[in-house]
């Protein structure tokens, strides 16, 4: 029996029948009517109830009208959101405001000027090659891969194919390019090339060392905990602890940083707290020193310091408390930065590990971030965030003893910081410093991974630049000061070599100079010396599996893989630049730029301080932080208004240098390298409009 001609009548009718009504485009609505009859399944003989496939053939026609006009909706919002991005790539070239006009930025104007002009010549340069191929490519000399041999040059550079003048500038320009130009770009490459599997190997490395430590379930554990005083128990280990609060002109953020330390759980007599305070703004020095004192009168063993003459930043601050008299008295100092709030029980976490391991110099708690979600650009901080605590800093700790502190979040043994040689204003680093100089004299430190101590991370472009700008010229600084300690330390020579080539070379120096050289310089250029290339693997399947692997610690992150490589690769431009600046002690290296809050985690711990607190701690402050709560919410709103996007010059000129190498990849039909190229032009183009980040209106 030949199967019926209408099986899909049968198989396909399951479900709840739907009936759409539209009266015109913009105006359906659509209705869900009751599970479907027996009557709506009997067909007659030939398979189709009596004009039931005439309703079928209405509905469907109804439902791809609908979904037409779902996807003409979705296209004229995207048609929309190209308007509006092109307004405001408008409006900030007619406002004219450039990274070039920011006084405050920490590089050395010279410095960005000379490297501004170096990739403003290789844009024109490009575009002038660009032209002399495009115009070579319409009077025959295709090159594909298979003409990149340089038998075949020769052939097709000699004299009989020659037709006219300008077939022999062209020839002579391909000859060039086979002898002169590409043996070194191709070295060069290849260099680059090494050292990306070198510094890739590293981070697997990495990564299946963070894999064995999950799998084991290894962790620092202390050797006793702490316990109540009041219970008489003899084991109870309450060391005199020094909390340290540095800060200088961070008014969003002062009162919850100051309010979550002065709430940590640690016997009073045993606690002193010193809000260490740089500000050089009268009303911000006003507002944190009232802080202070209604916590003082609350009970709390809180200081307030300021320092006239402001020398050193943040480790010129630290130094000088650390001078006081009375720090003689304490066993161990906790530093947090004026953005970080640790939860009550963080000293009990931490402090025990120092119990009966005098070895033992600084405990480092991680970080959480409580604007992680806030737009594009906290979502990519937060992968390579989360990969330097959960990997990094936790396999160098269990394995080594040994990491970068973090400058916050952390506990560290006062003995350790004084026979390090305390605080020192030599570098913009100074947590790295002190770091390395106890590593040298042999303390060991410890990551906990699972003690989090909630910041805020930076939410504007112009503000996490500043930031890594900073993080990437001081180590360079420090290396070179640090070299001869390095040399002439009593350690273990696979110490020596740790510090020496994987800390300092392999993840401060190689990293930001292949990154740039390698993606931003050499690949483009490829592109207009065809006879030099980068492999397809080179520029797609390794970065896309260490971006694979960097991804891991934050999972929820996944659909950001893509925007991550390319932004990656966009920021090189800055790193690079700042690892230039400190090892070759330019200007900029020297310079310390506050990274700016917004305390959107504080503003609901105002509130909450003010309802919620017991009346014995806040009760007297309760109307002055309603002033106080006014005050602030009046300045940041006048703040607000004098900030402004700006155009960055060097990320816009390489977008344009990138797109060009990708319009001149396509004469060659190189498919991964035009599309990697495309989009990463795309990436430093939104980057260079500072369309990434906070964006003010």
């Amino acid at each position: 029996m030949s199967p019926s001609l209408y099986w899909w009548a049968k198989e396909t009718h399951k479900g709840t029948p739907v009936v759409v009504k539209m009266e015109n485009p913009n105006n359906w609505s659509m209705v869900e009517l009751e599970s479907p009859s027996e009557d709506d399944f009997l067909y007659s003989n030939d398979g189709v109830s009596k004009g039931g496939r005439n309703r079928n053939a209405k509905q469907l026609t109804w439902v791809i009208l609908l979904k037409a006009h779902k996807a003409a909706g979705c296209l004229t919002s995207i048609g929309a959101a190209f308007l509006s991005l092109a307004a405001i790539v408008r409006r900030r070239v007619v406002a004219g405001k450039t990274d070039s006009t920011d006084k405050s930025s920490g590089e050395n104007l010279t410095v960005k000027s000379r490297f501004y002009s170096c990739i403003k010549a290789l844009l024109w340069l490009s575009l002038v090659l660009l032209g002399f191929e495009i115009v070579a490519y319409f009077k025959g000399w295709h090159f594909e891969a298979s003409d990149l041999q340089l038998q075949h040059l020769y052939t097709l550079a000699s004299g009989f194919a020659v037709k006219d003048v300008f077939d022999l500038l062209y020839s002579k320009w391909v000859l060039v390019r086979v002898e002169y130009l590409a043996p070194p770009l191709q070295f060069l490459a290849n260099v680059c090339i090494l050292l990306f599997l070198v510094q890739s190997l590293d981070r697997l490395i990495l990564c299946l060392g963070c894999f064995w430590i999950k799998l084991r379930k290894i962790k620092p554990v202390p050797k006793t905990g702490t316990s109540d005083l009041e219970s008489g128990d003899g084991d109870a280990y309450f060391p005199m602890v020094l909390v340290q609060i540095p800060m200088c002109n961070e008014k969003e953020v002062y009162q919850q940083s100051i309010g979550a330390v002065c709430g940590l759980d640690w016997p009073k007599d045993r606690l002193l707290i010193q809000v260490l305070d740089d500000s050089d703004d009268p009303t911000t020095q006003m507002l944190i020193r009232d802080e202070v004192n209604q916590w003082h009168q609350s009970g709390v063993n809180i200081i307030y310091r300021h320092r006239v003459i402001r020398e050193g930043y943040k480790a010129g601050n630290l130094k000088s408390a650390m001078n006081c008299s009375y720090v003689k008295d304490y066993e161990f100092v906790a530093i947090f930065d004026a953005d970080f709030q640790p939860n009550p029980d963080f000293l009990k976490q931490t402090v025990p590990h120092f119990k009966d391991n005098q070895e033992l110099g600084l405990v480092q708690a991680r970080w959480s971030f409580v604007n992680k979600d806030e737009n594009l650009l906290t979502r990519l901080q937060l992968i390579n965030l989360a990969f330097h605590f959960e990997v990094e800093q936790q396999v160098n700790g269990i394995f080594l003893n040994f990491f970068g502190f973090n400058g916050t979040a952390g506990v560290w043994r006062i003995k350790a910081l004084e026979e390090s040689g305390g605080w020192l204003e030599r570098t913009t680093v100074e947590d790295m410093d002190i770091a390395v100089r106890a590593h040298l004299h042999g303390w060991k430190f410890i990551f906990l991974n699972d003690v989090e101590c909630q910041c805020e991370l930076p939410e504007s472009y112009e503000a996490y630049r500043k930031q890594q700008h900073r993080w990437h010229s001081g180590p360079m600084q420090l290396f070179r000061l640090c070299f001869p300690a390095i040399i002439k330390a009593k350690i273990k020579l696979w110490k020596k070599a740790n510090l020496m080539f994987l800390f300092f070379l392999l993840r401060k120096l190689i990293l930001p100079f292949y990154s740039f050289t390698l993606f931003c310089i050499i690949l483009p250029m490829t592109m207009f010396i065809p006879e030099a290339s980068l492999p397809s693997w080179v520029v797609c399947y390794i970065p896309a599996t260490m971006s694979f692997l960097n991804i891991l610690p934050a999972p929820k992150s996944f659909p950001f893989i893509v925007p991550y490589l390319l932004f990656e690769n966009t920021m090189s431009v800055t790193k690079f630049n700042a690892m230039i600046s400190g090892l070759f002690q330019l200007g900029s290296a020297y310079e310390w730029v506050v990274t700016k809050k917004t305390g959107r985690s504080s503003e609901g711990d105002l509130v909450s301080l003010v309802e919620k607190s017991p009346p014995p701690q806040r009760g007297i402050s309760e109307p002055n932080l309603e002033e106080l709560k006014e005050e602030i919410a009046q300045k940041v709103h006048k703040a607000k208004k004098k900030k402004h996007n700006r155009i960055y010059t060097k990320e816009l000129a390489l977008a344009f240098l990138l797109l060009t190498a990708a319009v001149r990849s396509l004469l060659s039909a190189q498919g991964v390298h035009f599309y990697f190229l495309l989009f990463q032009g795309i990436s430093f183009l939104l980057v260079g409009f500072d369309l990434i980040g906070e964006q003010v209106v």
